[in-house]
């Protein structure tokens, strides 16, 4: 029998976000930007998490050497400038080498930042302020300008009602996508902007011009980001059909008093808010997982945890769309929150009241430096008692697998702090769909046995998973062996879908060198 409590496959992931430089990079300089991004990785491993989600267009900008739009602010200070390397590339290459997964976080509309003071370097909503060659100083035309706040505040939106418009930021995307050896593609909750002060998105000449056939705007604005969500779905498996392409929408699709189909909820609804019709997409399949955005505690009124964590479990029951929870990290000890969110179990008994939901694949920690800071002890509780042991990510069941060869154990040899390296041959001729094995494995059981009929089933006996180091002999260190136990390892090898072969034969050790 497996144990809920230890699961072998669970997608565990980080927001990185770099807008207004939240997470990332806190520096201008190429050295300091990279050891500060090497720092929250390892830190991600060091918690036995197996994915980042990092921001890498906030503001219709770049964090790579885009044909299409400016490189992003936020790396130099200046919109536009050419911080002189490629971060993205950089940031793939990192995340690979800790055998973490690297999903690319796109915001596809929202162009700027409102400018929160007379010096401030973000061009709100004044075209001009934006980069030389921005798209939209070609195309002022492509350009909404919507308050945000205070009626003195601006930002600038691409308008998702042209057809050119999303064409070109699916062509943006795309770069990306065909470029770098990402893992994934994701969008937040910004399609259309969150209604602001009663403010309507000034778009009655775009409706005029292409909403025939609409007689409800709200109904052709939902249809805009349908088909922006069906066409980044079909470019992305056309171009990289191992790439998963998800979204993390707003929590609520609808209240079921606007919806018999929506949640026993009474807050702002993501369907008519940002005309963003995320159960269509996920019963539609044009996408391959949903990481809602559940930033509510266990019994909160207007909208419980509980309840939308069992509604989304419906939603996506019967589909090929991974679930995944959007956890608020930073409501924990934050000030005006509520008294769960000053206790350091709430975010751990969101995560144990997903046991019971076989749906639910994994979460999402909102947001790095706010995890890693650990408020009222937080982190620390919900890594004691969910994450004591690594994961793997769930294999995607639309990409076919190919059988893999298992590895061979050559042998071991014990250090003088009793610690264990163990050595192995790669698989020879095992193929993954899309390429060779990309990482290995590695279970580890007391004494000279054998796994029994459940013993790699689950997470209990997984101690490691590590990046395949080229094709040669293999090596890694358990650090956490001791002198005078014995020990009995195995090996897997997993592709880049996280296909798993059978185990390799046994690698005994005894209890001295």
């Amino acid at each position: 029998m497996t144990n809920p409590a230890t699961p072998k496959r669970q997608f565990r992931a980080m927001w990185i976000a770099t807008v207004q430089d939240l997470d990332w990079p806190n520096s201008t300089d190429e050295a300091a930007s990279k050891a500060q991004f090497i720092h929250e990785l390892d830190y991600a491993v060091s918690k036995n998490m197996n994915a980042v989600i990092v921001q890498v267009r906030p503001t219709a900008d770049a964090f790579w050497p885009s044909p299409y739009e400016p490189w992003s602010g936020y790396l130099t200070g200046v919109r536009g400038k050419d911080p002189g390397w490629d971060p993205l590339a950089f940031m793939v290459d990192a995340a690979h080498a800790r055998n973490l997964e690297f999903h690319a976080w796109f915001n596809p509309f929202r162009v700027s930042m409102p400018a929160s003071s007379p010096t401030s370097t973000e061009a709100g909503g004044d075209i001009d302020k934006l980069a030389p060659g921005a798209p939209l100083r070609q195309h002022p035309d492509w350009a909404v300008v919507y308050p945000v706040g205070v009626p003195t505040q601006t930002r600038l939106y691409y308008n998702p009602g042209i057809p050119e418009v999303r064409d070109f930021v699916a062509k943006a995307i795309m770069d990306a996508v065909d470029r770098y050896d990402i893992d994934g593609v994701q969008f937040d909750d910004y399609y259309y902007p969150y209604p602001t002060n009663n403010q309507d998105f000034g778009d009655d000449a775009t409706f005029a011009r292409y909403g025939a056939g609409f007689a409800d705007r709200a109904d052709w604005r939902r249809h805009n980001i349908d088909v922006f969500i069906q066409q980044m779905h079909d470019d992305i498996h056309a171009a990289k059909p191992w790439v998963r392409f998800g979204v993390s929408p707003f929590g609520i699709w609808r209240n079921d008093t606007s919806d018999p189909l929506g949640s026993a909820t009474a807050g702002t609804e993501s369907y008519g808010a940002n005309y963003a019709d995320t159960r269509l997409w996920v019963k539609s399949g044009w996408i391959d997982y949903v990481a809602p955005q559940i930033y509510w505690n266990i019994g909160f009124t207007v909208a419980d945890y509980a309840v939308l964590t069992a509604w989304w479990s419906d939603v996506v029951a019967g589909t090929n769309v991974d679930l995944y929870i959007g956890q608020a990290n930073y409501k924990q000890g934050a000030a005006g929150q509520g008294p769960p969110w000053f206790d350091p179990a709430e975010i751990s008994r969101h995560l144990t009241f997903n046991e019971a939901y076989p749906e639910v694949k994994g979460d999402i920690f909102f947001r790095e430096q706010i995890v890693e800071q650990d408020p009222v002890g937080s982190t620390t509780r919900l890594v004691a008692d969910h994450y004591s042991h690594p994961a793997l990510i769930q294999p995607n069941d639309l990409v076919p697998a190919k059988p893999l060869l298992f590895p061979v154990v050559l042998g071991s040899s014990r250090l003088d702090t009793g610690a264990v390296t163990l050595r192995w041959r790669p698989t020879v001729s095992g193929q993954g769909p899309f390429g060779p094995v990309t990482s290995y494995a590695v279970y580890r059981f007391d004494g000279l046995t054998g796994p029994g009929a459940c013993g790699l089933a689950d997470g209990q006996h997984l101690i490691a998973s590590q990046r395949a180091a080229g094709t040669g002999v293999q090596s890694w260190t358990d650090t956490t062996a001791q002198s005078g136990h014995e020990y009995t390892y195995y090996v897997t090898a997993l592709d880049r879908e996280w296909n798993e072969s059978a185990a390799s034969p046994p690698g005994f050790v005894g209890r001295h060198a």
